[in-house]
């Protein structure tokens, strides 16, 4: 048996979440095409006969401009510490950047292998992919480069390999139907987050937070109730999210009941309101109730 910590970590939307997901084999982590998504450490376990991977999932590696991005970025360099396995995941569809430079320079100085992952293969040619891979095995000596696609399951079964390999013998670390150490509440406020990101426009995205006012359980007719504040930092958001005659919310709130019936198995009444706080990503109370790390 084996057991291990594998850390997953990369620049704002090389589609760490969508590898998790793929990884893990159920959804823990929302995804969209805006960067900056993943704001939270997201731990995620899977078991199979070779033993137990551990897989943290984190926020983007970007330069912070609010106090939200700098425990963004804090979180994600935590998490490089203390593992068995980096899996650092580019998007090859995407021109190498300064960002991606910065990158391999953090990780040269990692005492963890680290496996570099070439996201996205589908979006680009194979004549393209191997000087690609040619120009990143010259930046460090990986302990493996694997191209795949998260989005469409291509290598991904080559990374599994390759994480079992690196991984040390020992018995599992957590129970085997232990999925993640994220309480039901993050998993409200995420969904709910997610159709917020897929139904607004683009400036949105960094602005937008959701917190869980209240969360029932489900009652004797098995109805949760969950009362939820979409928060943003101007009154020019708060209609953008509204929508004319309330079009908007009830579009978001309909798609996010649809997704949390699906995650809870149940139904569910789900009771959405918009609040305008300013400047609340550097609020440092509200981050901490956003931000903070899982107990138990």
């Amino acid at each position: 048996m084996k057991s291990g910590f594998v850390s997953l970590v990369g620049r704002p939307n090389a589609g760490k979440s969508t590898l998790l997901n793929r990884l893990v084999g159920t959804k823990i982590a929302i995804v969209s095409d805006k960067p900056q998504t993943t704001r939270n450490r997201i731990l995620g376990v899977k078991n199979s006969p070779e033993g137990q991977v551990i897989f943290v999932d984190t926020p983007g590696v970007h330069r912070p401009l609010h106090r939200l991005n700098v425990r963004m970025v804090d979180t994600a360099m935590e998490a490089m510490r203390d593992v068995d396995l980096v899996v650092l995941v580019l998007d090859v569809s995407e021109k190498t950047g300064g960002g991606d430079k910065f990158m391999a320079g953090v990780v040269r100085k990692l005492a963890a292998p680290v496996a570099l992952v070439l996201n996205k293969v589908d979006l680009v040619s194979r004549p393209r992919l191997l000087p690609i891979i040619e120009a990143w095995s010259r930046e460090h000596t990986f302990a493996d480069i694997i191209p795949l696609s998260a989005g469409t399951g291509e290598n991904v079964d080559r990374l599994e390999h390759a994480i079992w390999r690196h991984l040390p013998e020992g018995e599992p670390l957590y129970p085997v139907d232990y999925l993640t150490d994220q309480p039901e509440r993050f998993f409200v406020s995420e969904l709910v987050r997610e159709q917020v990101l897929q139904h607004t426009h683009a400036e949105l995205p960094y602005s937008t937070a959701v917190v869980v006012d209240k969360f029932d359980e489900p009652d004797e007719k098995g109805l949760m109730r969950l009362y939820c504040s979409i928060i943003v930092e101007r009154e020019s958001q708060k209609a953008i999210v509204v929508g004319r005659a309330g079009d908007m919310i009830k579009r978001i709130g309909t798609a996010a009941r649809h997704e949390l019936e699906r995650f809870f198995g149940a139904r569910v009444f789900l009771d959405l309101h918009v609040k305008v706080k300013t400047e609340w990503r550097n609020d440092e109370r509200l981050l901490d109730d956003l931000l903070k790390p899982p107990t138990g």
